[in-house]
């Protein structure tokens, strides 16, 4: 059950940084440290013997969780850490993404369940600080695909879209563009994309988009022109190879090139921010390498 998608644009996980985690003790700075290094495992070995887990510890062990796809014990994490500082909108949002991952990968019985508590987490993230944009960008995408028994809708979309426009152009045009695409305005859509892109010419996000979008709609020929232009303004960025190498093996062409660049990409020192590394290899599966 999808519930909440992440984009290119806007959303791959941010990092956990509220006031709580400033100051904090050598072992905790060594633990994210090794978070910003992808090693999960080894940044939870430093902070699960900690006796004394307070906010800031349990809410590192939640996104190590996440991110190995423990996602039961990232809630655990998480909903430990937000009764310790009920008022911290990161940790609700969190909590809202670990519930979000449940419900995508569990039964249909319980899939509903734990998609409302998605909802509900990424509601509070956002009553706690409306300029939480991540929360925003997420409680945007929950009203975007759930259905309206679970609180979804595109009226709430739409509300929510408008509040991201005021504070951010660009990623109010790429709000509009997945409502437009959901309402099967194809044309609609792309144009947002393409003003979000025009709104913030230095991000290569804003690029990839357009890309993907032409690439999704069969267009070949100007998402590889858009994937290039892309490559001019990031060379170095291993989320542009990722995504061209996804759009070639979905479209099922350029097989050899998608898998030097997904080889390209396994090779390269990731941080939380870029794709796992378990996509790339299971996209490599897909083509037989």
């Amino acid at each position: 059950m999808n519930v909440v998608l992440y984009t290119v644009s806007g959303i791959a996980p941010v990092l956990f940084l509220s006031v709580l985690a400033m100051a904090q003790p050598p072992v905790w700075d060594r633990a994210h440290e090794l978070y910003q290094r992808t090693e999960y495992q080894q940044s939870l070995a430093l902070l699960l013997p900690e006796a004394h887990k307070d906010a800031p510890t349990l809410g590192l062990i939640g996104q190590n969780y996440f991110m190995l796809a423990e996602y039961k014990k990232a809630t655990e994490a998480f909903e430990k850490a937000v009764a310790f500082a009920p008022n911290d909108s990161e940790l609700h949002h969190w909590l809202g993404r670990a519930w979000g991952r449940r419900a995508e990968t569990s039964n249909p019985f319980s899939a509903p369940g734990f998609a409302s508590r998605a909802r509900q987490s990424f509601e509070k993230a956002v009553a706690l600080d409306p300029s939480n944009h991540e929360a925003v960008n997420d409680l945007f995408d929950y009203y975007l695909e759930a259905p309206g028994f679970l609180g979804g809708g595109l009226q709430k979309a739409e509300q929510i879209a408008a509040l991201i426009a005021r504070d951010n152009p660009a990623e109010g045009n790429y709000a509009q563009a997945q409502i437009e695409d959901k309402r099967k305005e194809y044309d609609a859509a792309e144009q947002h994309l393409r003003r979000a892109a025009e709104l913030a010419p230095k991000e290569v996000g804003r690029v990839l988009d357009v890309a993907m979008y032409l690439a999704k709609r069969g267009r070949y020929k100007e998402s590889d022109a858009m994937f290039d232009e892309a490559s001019r303004m990031a060379p170095a960025s291993p989320k542009v190879w990722f995504e061209r190498a996804s759009a070639y093996i979905k479209g099922r062409r350029k097989l050899g090139e998608a898998k030097e660049l997904l080889e390209r990409y396994l090779r390269s020192p990731l941080t939380p921010d870029d794709p796992p590394r378990e996509r790339a290899e299971e996209l490599l599966k897909k083509i037989g390498a």
